[in-house]
């Protein structure tokens, strides 16, 4: 179940940075900015996902 749920999540973060990058451009975030938003979203999104997994494990 550990593989299916890293599959997963991989492609979560994947899709997810795609929306964020579509994001910035739509919205005209400056360069500098960008790295903090991708970083403030994978990390929000990594502990979703983390406590999903965890959600999951112990139901």
């Amino acid at each position: 179940m550990l593989i299916y749920f890293i599959i997963f999540a991989v492609f979560i973060l994947f899709y997810i940075n795609k929306l964020t990058n579509t994001l910035c451009i739509i919205r005209e975030i400056p360069e500098e900015k960008q790295s903090n938003v991708f970083r403030t979203i994978n990390i929000l999104i990594t502990i979703l996902l983390i406590s999903s997994y965890i959600e999951i494990l112990y139901a």
